[in-house]
């Protein structure tokens, strides 16, 4: 090759390579500019994303925040009804009569699946809300008690307008309790309906009057009261006890907010197999060996049990089993429920020792000779121990529950 052509040669090489590094310095050089271009041309064109954006985010922040501050603020409101046992109280008194009345309903389509007619208490309630009361005490009693029910008339138990009364300012239903004669419409049914014209203080229930018949008697009582009143107490006492009545009411008052509450004087007794013995037991097989005792129950002069409890006796009335003794038979239908059992001594004094505990300022609910299972000759007594042991003619009216 000659000289002349190897030089011509080299300058094609080094103009082609100028050109190529022209070119690619310029490509450098314009991607800079539009992207400069693009930066300046997105800033003028669309500002107001940016800020909605921002103002999307801030608000984002915000509700974030709130939700915040209402999951603390609502786990203070339940932390603090956590801690409150009235408020717990309250909550377990709810669900316990929403537990009957879903029992009751459970029963009512029973029967309406079975084509049986439907109890009153099974019954749909009322739009009118029924009155409220703190207690009904329901006084036992027979026909041929007439001294002893006017004895208790002329002491613990006010008369006519003043009964009304306590019914009306305070809350309090006093009856007594008494059912029919074997043969309706006799001469004790007469003396009864004579009886209630003049003073109108009887509960009648549906029921044959016997002394063997106690168990069915307190049952129907119980009944027959939750249907005719809603009250937060349901009382059953004897008609040879002396009750201090507003002394009872601030008692029970105390148990107010428990949905399940049986009170009285507990005790276990033994099961007496030997036939021809007061308070004998035909069923004693069932409580073990001989010589065993009852299980806790409270004694039949006077007990008191919750709303809640007085409904599970009428919902079940049919399947409650029923032993001679009707202190028994009570004890035995909260065996096996979440029942709380109050043993309340003051329930169950002496008329000995109930007027110096009423000087000491432990006034008693209510007394009796437990010699007697009542008080020893009522008709005769009842003003003596109620001058001794009652707590003013006052303390009635005067007592807030």
């Amino acid at each position: 090759m000659s000289l002349k052509h190897h030089h011509h040669h080299r300058g094609v090489e080094l103009s082609a390579a100028s050109k190529s590094f022209v070119s690619k310095k310029w490509a450098f050089l314009l991607c800079i500019g539009f992207f400069c271009a693009g930066t300046l041309f997105s800033d003028r064109m669309w500002p107001e994303p940016e800020a909605n954006v921002a103002s999307r985010e801030a608000a984002s922040d915000e509700r974030l925040l709130l939700m915040s501050e209402d999951c603390d603020s609502s786990k203070t409101s339940l932390g603090e009804v956590y801690k409150s046992p009235d408020a717990t109280q309250t909550l377990d008194k709810t669900i316990s009569t929403l537990e009957m009345e879903l029992a009751a309903a459970r029963a009512a389509q029973e029967s309406i699946m079975n084509g049986s007619p439907v109890s009153d208490e099974f019954k749909l309630p009322e739009t009118v809300t029924k009155r409220k009361y703190l207690m009904v005490v329901g006084i036992n009693t027979a026909f041929n008690s007439r001294k002893r029910r006017d004895s208790v008339r002329a002491t613990w138990m006010p008369p006519g307008e003043e009964r009304k009364k306590l019914e009306e300012e305070k809350g309090i239903v006093m009856r007594f309790v008494i059912g029919h004669s074997a043969t309706p419409g006799g001469i004790l049914d007469r003396a009864i309906q004579a009886e209630e014209s003049k003073h109108g203080d009887f509960l009648r229930l549906d029921h044959v009057e016997g002394y063997l018949e106690l168990s069915a008697k307190t049952k129907s009582y119980f009944i027959t009261a939750f249907e005719l009143w809603d009250a937060d107490f349901y009382v059953k006492v004897d008609d040879d006890v002396h009750v201090n009545i507003a002394t009872l009411g601030a008692e029970l008052a105390k148990y107010r907010m428990k949905p399940r509450v049986y009170i009285g004087c507990m005790k276990s007794g033994p099961v007496l197999a030997q036939k021809g013995v007061r308070y004998h037991e035909p069923e004693y097989w069932k409580f073990g060996e001989e010589g065993n005792r009852y299980f806790r129950h409270a004694t039949g002069q006077l007990y008191a049990v919750s709303r809640e409890l007085a409904s599970y006796i009428s919902i079940n009335k049919n399947v409650l089993h029923k032993y001679v003794n009707e202190d028994v038979s009570l004890g035995s239908w909260f065996l096996g429920l979440d029942v709380e059992h109050v043993d309340d001594r003051r329930l169950c004094c002496g008329t000995t020792d109930c007027e110096w505990k009423a000087q000491a300022g432990n006034m008693c609910v209510a007394s009796f000779d437990w010699s007697c299972s009542g008080i020893c000759r009522s008709a005769d007594r009842m003003k003596d121990v109620h001058r001794r042991c009652g707590e003013g003619p006052n303390a009635l009216m005067a007592v807030s529950f």
